[in-house]
């Protein structure tokens, strides 16, 4: 695939380690009856290729740059508190798909600088899916592509024509009451809603305009993190359903082109709102 000129140096080493991994995980992908997968809840998998991948991001990225922390979906953190710059990685986001020989699947890495004792910042990301030979990045300032092409979102203005992209709950009856009551909401309003089981190219999708906006509720970092970067370079908008910034720490994330994230944001707001006085009711 083409490599832009664009990339800086962490950015090299970052698609350099996602090429490489994604080599290995097609050749488990290739002979996936055979793996073992192990069930670490409702609807949550993890398999012999996650922790094969997550392994070698951390052998290649901390070789690279050995200063700095890893944050990962299978092993947790590795290096000390106070790190400057930190990478999040999930080796293979969409592993429920993985393992059925569904090839939409994705490794997903993204880069957070430390700006101050309390504050950090998303400053790149790497969303590659091996499959489908697609490789999102983004760098702040610089903007979002896919392989070498620039990616705007989309320019859709009217909800009647919107496409979404969600993630379903399986295990807190809480964000399933959520999730069910912000859908009966927006359904009638837009032209579909897509679920298909990968919060990181759920996002890259959105900054590639394939989706108009997306959401979901209980993420961690390493699923959101590279793709964050993504929808904001290419134009979007990222807020938490309030309209905040909790969204890289709380895991509840509204993202959409400029024009219809409000609505979509506000449809979420109401689905929640309207399960939280449900609840209050029967206190």
């Amino acid at each position: 695939m083409p490599v832009s000129p664009r990339l800086s140096p962490a950015m090299n080493v970052l698609v350099s380690a996602a090429q490489k991994v994604g080599k290995r995980l097609l050749r488990d992908f290739a002979e996936v009856e055979s793996l073992q997968v192990t069930s670490k809840g409702a609807g949550d998998f993890v398999s012999q290729a996650d922790l094969r991948a997550e392994h070698a991001l951390r052998e290649e990225l901390s070789k690279a740059r050995p200063g700095w922390a890893i944050l990962g979906e299978e092993g947790g953190q590795q290096g000390g508190d106070g790190w400057e710059w930190r990478w999040v990685v999930d080796p293979l986001d969409g592993t429920t798909n993985f393992i059925h020989g569904i090839p939409h699947w994705a490794i997903s890495v993204g880069v957070e600088k430390r700006v101050s004792d309390t504050k950090t910042e998303l400053v790149a990301g790497c969303v590659y899916n091996p499959a489908a030979n697609e490789l999102f990045w983004a760098e702040k300032g610089i903007g979002a592509f896919l392989n070498d092409r620039r990616l705007r979102v989309s320019g859709r203005r009217d909800m009647l024509q919107a496409l979404f992209a969600t993630g379903i709950p399986f295990a807190k009856v809480q964000r399933k009451a959520e999730f069910s009551a912000t859908l009966a909401r927006l359904m009638p309003q837009v032209a579909g809603v897509r679920r298909f089981g990968s919060a990181a190219l759920d996002l890259a999708w959105v900054a590639a305009g394939r989706y108009d906006g997306y959401w979901e509720l209980g993420l961690n970092r390493w699923d959101i993190a590279a793709g964050i970067v993504l929808v904001r370079e290419a134009g979007g908008m990222v807020t938490d359903p309030a309209g905040g910034d909790t969204f890289y720490d709380q895991g509840n994330l509204v993202c959409g082109n400029p024009a219809l994230h409000p609505k979509l944001r506000e449809v979420v707001a109401d689905g929640i709102a309207a399960v939280e006085a449900a609840r209050a009711a029967q206190a």
